[in-house]
């Protein structure tokens, strides 16, 4: 069966992660002269705190050569197909970092690196579908023929509570981090073609907000694939994340409702209080 490995930013859950079995390639966050696996050792709201308090935004990296190789050699070992998920190319070398730890294995036929080109469980969407369709057993060939033809249709976008994590990242400007702040606006960013971009900007207290900009994506929800629907926050009230879960429940449409909260790397950039609502779209 083809092994299905992802980098840390696709944001599954470990329960999602054990019941699909996929192996997690943790990137690195780096808080002062202190370097962090994603995932390992250092929690989302450590990094806020570490980050409010130097009034800096973490570094992030992708995962070092020797790990990818150390990721791949024992499915490499045994002469078994591969197929592993990066964040976009544009946003981290990552994917690249991968490619060349299959070359240096010599296990490039073996080995499928697949640009996701998204971020948290846009990735995770992607990395969900490869494996069932692994425990299906489909070849490699095959995954990545079908992950090259669902990947235009994952839609990600989440509503950002403070712009402050995206100015402190070199994302945003100080002066419309400022006004945003002053204003209380919350920026809708959505993925495309591997980068993001803004979009609407909402005012008013998040709670309303988040849901606002659920309510806005009915018709898209509806026309969506079925399967699966992603709730990923970065740390939003409880009764936020449950306000959303209940609207979708009463839309009737997914099999699935999952919420998991987004990783290290993720939140370093994003900050506090994001939530977005991720799912593929209807074909």
């Amino acid at each position: 069966m083809v092994k299905i490995i992802s980098d840390s930013t696709c944001d599954l859950s470990p329960e999602l992660v054990a019941q699909y079995d996929i192996d997690v390639l943790p990137l690195h966050i780096i808080l002062g002269e202190q370097d962090f696996e994603d995932g390992r050792g250092v929690t989302p709201d450590e990094i806020y705190r570490w980050s409010d308090l130097h009034r800096s935004s973490p570094k992030t990296a992708a995962c070092s050569l020797e790990d990818a190789m150390a990721a791949f050699e024992p499915y490499v070992s045994e002469g078994r197909e591969v197929v592993c998920f990066s964040i976009s190319s544009s946003m981290s070398s990552t994917y690249n970092v991968m490619r060349m730890a299959a070359e240096q294995l010599n296990a490039e036929h073996l080995v499928t690196v697949i640009d996701s080109m998204n971020l948290s469980t846009g990735v995770g969407l992607q990395v969900i579908e490869a494996a069932e369709m692994a425990k299906a057993g489909k070849t490699a060939k095959e995954i990545a023929a079908h992950i090259e033809k669902i990947r235009p249709l994952v839609r990600a976008s989440f509503v950002v509570d403070t712009l402050a994590y995206l100015h402190r990242g070199g994302r945003c400007s100080g002066l419309a981090a400022m006004m945003g702040g002053a204003l209380k606006l919350h920026p809708r960013i959505a993925v495309a073609e591997g980068r993001m971009s803004p979009g609407k900007k909402y005012r008013g207290k998040m709670d309303r907000v988040i849901l606002s900009y659920a309510m806005e994506m009915e018709a898209e929800l509806r026309a969506a694939r079925k399967d699966r629907v992603f709730i990923t926050h970065s740390g939003c009230p409880e009764e936020t994340i449950a306000s959303v879960r209940e609207w979708l429940e009463d839309l009737g449409c997914f099999g699935a409702i999952h919420v998991t909260r987004a990783g290290g790397v993720v939140s370093s950039h994003c900050g506090p209080g994001t939530l977005g609502v991720l799912f593929i779209a209807g074909e």
